[in-house]
């Protein structure tokens, strides 16, 4: 093969490079969104982000460790290392993102749509907490 066949030459890994891990259908995304990707990384144990919301869908991969994760509705579960979630964002509660482990961090990465303007989370009070808790999923052993 010449040295002009050989850079003109195109790899085939592409054709299976590729994995779907997720999809969703949310049921909305913020007109104007802003799109952002961030990285959460709690300690062993830690609780993470206290009830919060987001101002549009949410989607995530466990890079590692694991998460327990629970939204408004909806049972806590527990997201493993190379798991994904996701979150429809709007007005549903996201009540537990934290560690759930206490030997080892957890880290994941999420990407958000945000409605222009407003927050990228927003803690959600005692009081809209007790407001709304019939809409919370019984918890294991609560």
């Amino acid at each position: 093969m010449s040295s002009n066949e050989s850079s003109n030459a195109r790899s085939e890994a592409w054709k299976t490079a590729l994995t779907t891990l997720q999809t969703a259908k949310p049921p909305f995304v913020p007109e104007g969104a802003d799109v952002m990707t961030v990285l959460v990384e709690y300690p062993p144990g830690d609780p993470g982000t206290p009830p919060h919301r987001h101002s549009g869908p949410a989607f995530g991969y466990m890079l590692e460790g694991e998460m327990l994760f629970e939204l408004e509705g909806e049972p806590e579960r527990v997201i493993r290392a190379g798991e994904t979630f996701w979150e429809p964002g709007g007005d549903v509660i996201h009540y537990q993102d934290g560690n759930n482990r206490t030997d080892s961090w957890s880290r994941f990465l999420v990407t958000m749509m945000c409605a222009p303007g407003q927050p990228m989370l927003t803690l959600v009070d005692d009081e809209e907490l007790a407001q709304r808790a019939d809409r919370r999923a019984s918890r294991k052993g609560r």
